[in-house]
């Protein structure tokens, strides 16, 4: 497990390196606020299209193929990133990262095939603790490199140790990390023809257990991204902060989460299972939302964010654990990128989402719309308990 958790983080570290970076990147080549917000979402519409596909060829060809290829990708993305010159640039460049951001499906299949139905969960948080380190070193790294004065920012710095961060874990790929899937498996995949495959993943995918982690995902995430992609406007408006004011707070989160993910997921899986894991972090996630517009000073918004990282670290590996129980081993790869691109849909919705309220109706809209969907799906992970149940037995 730790070989491929200290890839994932290395190379998630350039992605938190120029979350904080983007809002104010966009800005810098005049966009709006609800263009800014299309940032995080071009990323995300390419991935949610190439995710499966990543998924599939690693249950066909290995899951370390597939991560030495989108991991190469990831460090071309991000040097464009710091060659931009115009916010066209800015966006193809995000595109491009999306497009090679297969190492994350791959990862979570390659942590399915390493763990077993006891201890899938455990996987899962560690690799959601990867995420919540992240915004721990990622955005405090890219503050201190770009600055804390909006008006003399390094826009180039930050991205180019991205690419850094981004190289190093493809190096650590090519030279420690094994291939996880047997050969026996992937031959067995590689006799099936196209037809085959395809309906044993359409089998799959009818399943209700399989449906209804999949609608869940898509809502959470929505949520949370629209408070990825708003929270540094607001926080300009309502604190006067920039770049490195906002670094902190995301690093905050990310040391909360990576707390939460590290130390909590197995005990909390055990006592509660998956499914109320799942109850329990999206009743959390609205009830931090729901109180953000109230967080006037930085004691309250510090313990809000702690509800809400709370929230997003408990259900997050709930939802991929409960997903991944429900999958057969020589689908794994296929079914987890179903996830993951329902995930990066709601990454692309969820920041135009939430830009288009934060710029037309009101700065604190996007956090009661993400408190009411959160709100509506606690009530469905009641109403369908025992369709997931069921799944899990």
């Amino acid at each position: 497990m730790l070989i491929i958790f200290v890839i994932v983080f290395i190379n998630l570290v350039g992605f938190g390196i120029v979350i904080p970076l983007l809002p104010f990147y966009g800005e810098h080549f005049g966009a709006s606020p609800d263009e800014v917000t299309w940032l995080m979402a071009i990323y995300s519409l390419t991935q949610f299209v190439t995710a499966p596909i990543w998924g599939r060829y690693s249950d066909r060809y290995g899951r370390r193929p597939i991560l030495l290829i989108s991991l190469a990708g990831t460090v071309a993305a991000y040097v464009w990133l710091a060659l931009a010159e115009d916010l066209q640039t800015l966006y193809l460049a995000r595109g491009l990262a999306g497009i090679t951001a297969g190492s994350i499906s791959a990862a979570f299949a390659y942590m399915a095939d390493i763990t077993t139905e006891e201890n899938r969960a455990k996987g899962m948080g560690l690799l959601g603790a990867a995420f919540g380190l992240v915004f721990i070193a990622g955005p405090a790294i890219g503050g201190l490199l770009a600055g804390s004065d909006p008006a003399t920012t390094n826009y180039q710095l930050p991205s180019y140790v991205a690419a850094g961060f981004s190289g190093a874990a493809f190096l650590a790929a090519l030279v420690i990390l094994k291939e996880s899937l047997s050969d026996e498996l992937k031959a067995k995949i590689a006799s099936r023809s196209t037809s085959e495959r395809w309906a044993l993943f359409m089998n799959t995918m009818k399943q209700p257990t399989i449906r209804l982690t999949i609608i869940l995902t898509f809502v959470s995430v929505f949520a949370f991204a629209g408070l990825e992609a708003t929270f540094a406007l607001w926080s300009e408006r309502e604190f006067g902060w920039g770049v490195e004011q906002n670094g902190y707070i995301f690093a905050f989160i990310g040391i909360i989460s990576a707390v939460i993910q590290g130390t909590m997921i197995a005990p909390l899986s055990r006592r509660f299972g998956e499914v109320g894991m799942i109850k329990q972090g999206f009743l959390a996630l609205g009830l931090g939302l729901a109180i953000l517009p109230f967080a006037e000073n930085l004691p309250l918004l510090l313990g809000t964010m702690v509800i809400i990282a709370y929230g997003f670290s408990v259900s997050s590996p709930a939802l991929n654990s409960l997903l991944s129980l429900n999958v057969p081993a020589d689908q794994q790869g296929g079914i987890l990128g179903i996830g993951r691109s329902a995930s990066t849909l709601a990454r692309a919705l969820g920041p135009a989402g939430a830009g288009y309220l934060f710029a037309f109706i009101g700065r604190d809209w996007p956090f009661y719309v993400g408190a009411a969907l959160m709100f509506v799906v606690f009530i469905m992970a009641f109403k369908f308990e025992k369709v997931a149940d069921k799944g899990q037995n």
